[in-house]
């Protein structure tokens, strides 16, 4: 078992013996990297320096162990320097930082990487300069190409399921939208899983303005559910029998399930997934160190560590072996792929200026009037 996964498990066991508090935000159960060297003034490097915005555990930078030392590793190995590597717990944290200034290379999940290309804050990438990019899984390759341009080096990739307490309900996914004692995700994205509960729209992620409406008033049932940013809350609220539902990955229903719990997952014939990509920032003077790390996070090796690191599944097949081979077969590969709606930013191939679909920031706009009621 490794390390990451033995803490979260060790977390999520102390927190059924200790009865802790119903569930609110908490630090996610994942190790911060030690402090970065001295960024130099200028905002993107060329004297063989980086600097890099990521999730927190996607790039450790620190400790004693090999495998949870991607950065040193890195340095040492590639003889670039890590000057800044900033990291974040959820998406929104991650818009916002990239906002304030500009990074060589950022891991983008699919909301992000459409608006980063789309105020042409990103920049194509030479997939004939990443070694190994032909391994990764077509699908996922597809999904970073914009007009036959390459913006994305995908990287680890997973989907939410409804995970419900077996000995307190039955599991409907209409009622867990109904429930009062469910979390679900915070994001304007979550908007798409009610789609795919109402059951009439085509495309989660391309919604009519009837579709968008219905899709709210589902999620509108509820006053009292949890909107979570941190997993360690679903945790929690398992634990001290404060939910009967939750929007969760297939990795955080393994934990509860190994600690004790009698959580199972709705069987849907549809989920939502999401796959998070490097990305190469458009200021960078000189590419060479940006390239050596997106060839070093492309490769099976460094996957294999990542996905097994953070409980999420490699977008490089060849990695789904040893430490990652669990992780890999939890969420499935081949067919059940099929069953995974990819995010993408709405409205996605649809065209918002014809009234056809509605965009992202009007889901962002209802989410927002959502969550305050």
């Amino acid at each position: 078992m490794n390390r990451r996964r033995g803490y979260a498990l060790a977390l999520a066991a102390s927190v059924l013996i200790a009865g802790m508090g119903a569930a609110r935000p908490t630090p996610a159960p994942t190790r911060t990297p030690s402090p970065s060297p001295t960024p130099t003034p200028s905002a993107t490097q060329s004297d063989g320096t980086l600097q890099i915005l990521t999730y927190r555990g996607y790039a450790e930078y620190g400790g004693t162990s090999p495998k949870v030392n991607w950065v040193g590793n890195f340095e040492k190995e590639t003889g670039c320097r890590i000057a800044k590597l900033d990291t974040v717990q959820s998406a929104k944290e991650m818009e916002d930082l990239s906002a304030q200034r500009p990074y060589d290379v950022i891991s983008a999940g699919p909301a992000l990487a459409a608006k980063l290309i789309e105020d042409k804050q990103a920049q194509p990438i030479d997939p004939a300069k990443v070694s190994g990019y032909d391994d990764i899984d077509k699908r996922f390759r597809d999904m970073s190409t914009v007009s036959g341009k390459v913006y994305g080096v995908p990287y680890l990739w997973g989907y939410h399921e409804f995970i419900y307490d077996s000995t307190k309900v039955k599991g409907d996914l209409k009622q867990a939208f109904a429930s009062d004692r469910v979390a679900l995700r915070d994001s304007p994205l979550t908007i798409a899983d009610a789609a795919l509960a109402d059951g009439s729209a085509k495309d989660p992620y391309e919604l009519s303005q009837d579709e968008l409406d219905r899709a709210v008033a589902l999620l509108e049932q509820s006053k009292g559910r949890t909107y979570w940013r941190s997993p360690i809350d679903l945790v929690q609220g398992f634990a001290t029998g404060s939910l009967d539902y939750a929007q969760a990955t297939p990795y955080y229903r393994l934990l509860l399930q190994k600690a004790g719990k009698p959580v199972k997952a709705l069987q849907t014939p549809e989920t939502t997934g999401w796959v998070d990509s490097w990305m190469l920032g458009v200021n960078v003077p000189d590419t060479t160190c940006a390239y050596r790390w997106l060839n070093w996070v492309t490769a099976a090796n460094a996957q294999r560590d990542a996905a097994a690191w953070v409980g999420l599944a490699p977008a490089n097949a060849k990695a789904c072996k040893g430490r990652a081979k669990a992780m890999c077969d939890l969420y499935g590969r081949g067919k059940k792929l099929d069953r995974v709606a990819f995010a993408v930013r709405p409205p996605g191939d649809c065209r918002a200026d014809s009234g056809e679909c509605t965009d992202y920031a009007t889901w962002g706009k209802r989410w927002t009037a959502l969550l305050a009621k």
